[in-house]
């Protein structure tokens, strides 16, 4: 096992989440930093993106058929150059 000592300055939110591990845990400060640092410093289950926002109406474009989408996208842009 490599040991290496180093200081850091921790940020009040950084140490507080530290210390209440500690407590949760019996950890040592040493045995919680590096448990953190492991899982990405993120106690519990990984952060879940908040939901889509769901828009009324239906859709304009079904993307999932290709070949609609590109000749929708071909008819606006023979629209914008004034073609037939």
């Amino acid at each position: 096992m490599y040991i290496m000592r180093t200081t850091v300055t921790l940020d009040d939110d950084v140490a507080a989440l530290i210390e209440s591990e500690r407590a949760r845990t019996g950890e040592s400060f040493r045995a919680a930093i590096n448990r953190l640092l492991r899982r990405g410093g993120r106690p519990g289950s990984p952060v879940v993106p908040p939901p889509l926002p769901v828009l009324p109406g239906r859709p304009v474009i079904d993307v999932s058929d290709v070949s609609a989408l590109l000749a929708t996208l071909d008819d606006d842009r023979r629209a914008e150059r004034d073609l037939p």
